[in-house]
């Protein structure tokens, strides 16, 4: 794919040039706010040039979350090279950017409405998630049929939403290790929802057949 040349490609690096800016405003912010005109300061722009680019603040804010999104696959992702990270792993790392948490929790309460420009993708990205879960869960357990994989997808991501916004309130909570309590009780006491395990064919011999970890 060529990359895009002319107006477009300035108007597209200067709306990523934002969004970075954001995402170290909000990355470091801690439990303060971060306005409109903080973010067009370290963009080196004026206020109306960050609305030129985004039209409103909810629509920057929902591009900032969807950067983290792309930030947080390329670190944990299973392309990311290495192991793939249990849940808990994902909620440390949030705990050293609570700015940005705090961004998340306000954003998704208010994209409850219909209208709200990030309904659309707080709506795809928990779909998303659930699946890519639910298919851990599954893989993760010695025998997925005694599991509700759906199910147990949906209580994890709202245990570990709930768990943010508590977390946003009393920081001496320990977000990681409650999750890694929660699966444990859910599930078992070696469950974190971390890598996928290598499960044998259907036909393979007792003998063949790799070992739990």
């Amino acid at each position: 794919m060529s990359k895009p040349r002319g107006p477009y490609a300035k108007t597209s690096a200067k709306r990523q040039q934002i969004i970075d800016a954001a995402l170290a405003a909000y990355a470091e912010a801690g439990s303060r706010n971060v306005s409109l005109r903080d973010i067009a300061q370290r963009a080196g722009m004026t206020y109306a040039g960050v609305m030129h680019h985004f039209g409103s603040k909810e629509a920057l804010l929902t591009a900032v979350l969807e950067a983290r999104d792309v930030a947080a696959e390329e670190r944990f992702g299973p392309g990311s090279g290495g192991a793939e990270p249990s849940f808990s792993a994902v909620l440390r790392h949030n705990a050293s950017t609570p700015g940005l948490v705090k961004l998340f929790v306000d954003l998704a309460a208010a994209a409850a409405e219909p209208d709200h420009p990030a309904h659309d993708f707080f709506e795809q990205r928990y779909e998303r998630l659930r699946a890519r879960l639910a298919e851990r869960i599954e893989h993760g357990v010695a025998d997925p049929a005694e599991v509700d994989a759906a199910w147990l997808a949906r209580i994890f991501i709202a245990a570990a939403d709930g768990l943010q916004l508590q977390w946003l309130l009393d920081p001496d909570i320990d977000m990681a290790a409650d999750i890694e309590r929660l699966g444990a009780t859910l599930v078992g006491p070696h469950w974190t929802a971390g890598p996928a395990r290598e499960r044998p064919a259907p036909d393979a011999p007792e003998g063949e057949r790799p070992a739990p970890s």
